[in-house]
């Protein structure tokens, strides 16, 4: 029989319904309220419940526990993962990101303690009809993002959130209340007491997304951009070209690497790796980040570069990214686009299987004609393979005979 796929929504609904037959109180929550009625697709289905952690538990036994402080539970049905958390209002925010403890309530109550009022949403499944206790529909139709009660109040419980407002403000094209950008202002040196995973985690976002330009704006306007780093600072000018080179980028979503390297290409490398180290960016991510910065001046001079060092730029894995920085640094610098359609036109004809072909000769080879293990070895390999992708050693018997003459030089020396 053909498996039936069921959609995250349904899963979610699958589980209110559960619940709700077992005599709770259940509804969709948040996020995923506020994309439906935008018309957009949430990426995941939250429920929010007046039953305790253990009795959601008790009802779907294969649950897992995944903010046992905070009543969050984690359902798995028709393989989604359905996160059920009971209503809930915070005690006191001591380190500027959770709450000390937390008491179990109602929904009007839960409610009040999140973070804007676009998010404050609950949808009920069975009457079809939204729940508002503090006026976010009206904000959704006016695209406006304020917080829930006194901004001062709720950015002071969670620092996070004022990167998190410029990400819903680029992302949904949203106006910032006045009030609310008023206390983003006066709040952004507080951004330091965050961790550094915590705000590299909503920078990718801001700036992956096609809406990154208006996020990179916003975290001007807001003042937040002087706060990300401190080995990054602030310039105006820097950051306004910045801007410029991120509007060249495609309107879709972007590799982080890409974002993170149209931002920081005008700073040296060492800058570079220290604002990656700061952010505790992976060693992946900032190892792809370095090469592209570092390959920019090599791809807009590709006229001066040799085959070999062509084909090296191509083999790399972010090559596609690195084409697409050097025509938004063009683009955003006011070079002539030359520099741009050179590259195209010099990597044109290159063919695919010439990019990174097997070397001619290995290191076993080489050591089967008498080359000793060491750093002639690794020197002559790489000579060789140069050569090859010059396409000046086109075989293995031209290989064998270049390798005879490297050798007899290095005796006549």
């Amino acid at each position: 029989m053909p498996q039936h796929t069921h959609t995250a929504k349904q899963a979610a609904i699958a589980v209110i319904a559960k619940l709700r037959q077992e005599g709770a109180i259940a509804l969709l929550a948040g996020g995923c309220v506020r994309d439906e009625l935008l018309g957009l697709s949430p990426k995941d289905y939250d429920v929010a419940t007046d039953a305790l952690p253990e009795q959601v538990r008790k009802w779907f036994p294969r649950a897992r526990v995944v903010g046992a402080q905070f009543g969050v539970v984690l359902v798995r049905k028709y393989r989604h993962d359905i996160e059920v958390a009971t209503f809930r209002s915070d005690g006191d925010y001591l380190d500027g990101r959770h709450p000390e403890q937390v008491e179990f309530t109602t929904a009007k109550e839960d409610a009040q303690r999140r973070d804007f009022t676009i998010n404050g949403l609950f949808y009920d499944t069975e009457k079809n009809e939204v729940i508002d206790y503090v006026g976010g529909q009206e904000d959704l139709r006016n695209k406006l993002l304020r917080t829930i009660g006194e901004p001062t109040k709720r950015f002071a419980e969670d620092h996070l959130r004022m990167l998190r407002a410029v990400r819903f403000a680029a992302r949904l094209g949203f106006d910032v209340h006045p009030d609310t950008l008023s206390q983003i202002k006066q709040l952004a040196p507080k951004l330091r007491a965050i961790s550094a995973e915590r705000i590299a985690m909503e920078l990718e976002a801001i700036l992956a997304a096609p809406s990154r330009g208006c996020g990179w704006q916003w975290l001007i306007d807001a003042g937040l951009r002087g706060y990300l780093a401190t080995s990054w600072s602030d310039d105006l000018s820097a950051d306004r070209t910045a801007l410029s080179r991120l509007s060249f980028l495609p309107d879709e979503e972007i590799p982080v690497s890409l974002a993170f390297a149209a931002v920081l290409c005008h700073l040296p490398r060492t800058i570079v790796n220290q604002v990656c180290h700061e952010l505790r960016l992976s060693n992946r991510l900032t190892s792809d980040i370095s090469w592209l910065i570092g390959s920019l001046p090599e791809a807009a001079h590709s006229r001066r570069l040799e085959l070999a060092d062509l084909k090296l730029l191509m083999a790399h894995p972010r090559w596609p990214e690195l084409v697409i920085l050097l025509n938004a640094e063009v683009s955003a610098s006011g070079q002539a686009m030359s520099v741009y359609d050179e590259l195209i036109e010099n990597t044109r004809h290159i063919e695919k299987s010439a990019v990174a072909p097997p070397p001619l000769l290995t290191g076993d080879d080489l050591k089967s004609l008498g080359v000793n293990a060491g750093p002639q070895l690794g020197r002559l390999l790489s000579s060789l393979y140069r050569a090859q992708l010059n396409e000046k050693v086109k075989d293995r018997q031209q290989a064998l005979a270049w390798l005879e003459r490297m050798r007899n030089n290095q005796d006549d020396k």
